[in-house]
């Protein structure tokens, strides 16, 4: 079965398809232990960030190791983040990555333009679009600004939150998917990102909380499965409840690098051994979606 069906059968059913970032190539075999061990099926996923400021090392890197340790049952290879202008600001020459990928054979992919205007957002998506539809291959975009990976402080998140800057509009939403014909859509609604600049990257995350009125509303305008990124640190209820809301696939990448970085000094055995547990516990515990597998592949 292709990831978009999948993800369209997660939607429908209200569950839920978790995506596990790999900033450090040995992080991936415990993730995909992970969820073979718990019957339950999600995304191995690289963002540009994570070779440019970690060692994923490349795309390339990323499909050799998935080609050894991958699992057809439990996971699918998805391409995060690729951003038309990045975390610290400079513009991305973002289709040579995307070729790439598509060559590699990821099976999904990701246009990050919400540092651009609608109408660039729309035209780069779009392009993006046209380009992994020829191979088969689904389309995430993003719509609205989900802070945390620039290099500087964020402003209060209460206020953030209270004033709903940057977050997704429903009616913009509506029109993004119908002009660009993205798969899913990731979406801003009180979630951040974790930091990634090498001063903050271990501290402890700000629990964000989700605006799930907005996120209703987005659903019932946009008609795609949607995307929250910057899982880590949201309460299990807000998570719960915003799977209910429409999410689809959820990113996770701080709740498993952090204990990897914990323990990389160790050994690589050791560190391993914290991804395995901490995917472990949230699919169990947060996410609830151990044996998901059944529910999302068999027909």
């Amino acid at each position: 079965m292709n990831i978009q069906s999948i993800v369209r059968r997660a939607w429908q059913a209200g569950t839920v398809v978790p995506g596990f970032n790999i900033p450090y190539l040995p992080m991936m075999d415990p993730v995909v232990r992970a969820l073979r061990d718990t019957r339950s099926f999600g995304l191995i996923m690289v963002a540009r960030l994570e070779w440019t400021k970690f060692q994923s090392g490349s795309l390339a890197a990323v499909r050799t190791e998935y080609a050894r340790v991958g699992d057809a049952r439990h996971t699918r290879l998805h391409l995060d983040h690729v951003p038309v202008i990045d975390e610290d600001n400079q513009r991305v020459d973002y289709a040579p990555v995307f070729r790439e990928a598509l060559a590699l054979g990821y099976t999904s992919v990701m246009l990050d333009g919400s540092r651009l205007p609608l109408e660039e957002n729309i035209s780069a998506t779009r392009r993006v679009v046209e380009m992994a539809h020829a191979a088969g291959v689904a389309v995430e975009a993003e719509l609205g600004a989900i802070l945390g990976h620039e290099a500087g402080p964020l402003p209060p998140y209460e206020e953030l939150f209270a004033s709903g800057c940057g977050f997704t509009d429903p009616d913009e939403a509506a029109q993004f998917v119908r002009e660009t014909g993205a798969d899913w859509l990731s979406v801003a609604i009180g979630n951040i990102h974790g930091a990634i600049s090498a001063a903050a990257r271990g501290r402890q995350k700000i629990e964000a909380r989700l605006n799930l009125d907005r996120l209703r509303q987005i659903r019932e305008r946009a008609g795609v499965p949607l995307v929250l990124h910057g899982g880590t640190g949201i309460r299990k209820a807000h998570v719960q409840a915003a799977i209910r809301a429409g999410i689809a696939k959820i990113n996770v990448a701080t709740a498993i690098r952090q204990p990897y970085e914990q323990h990389m000094q160790e050994s690589v055995e050791r560190a391993q051994q914290a991804v395995y547990e901490a995917t472990t516990a949230i699919v169990r515990n947060e996410l609830e979606i151990a044996g998901n597998t059944e529910l999302l592949l068999d027909e």
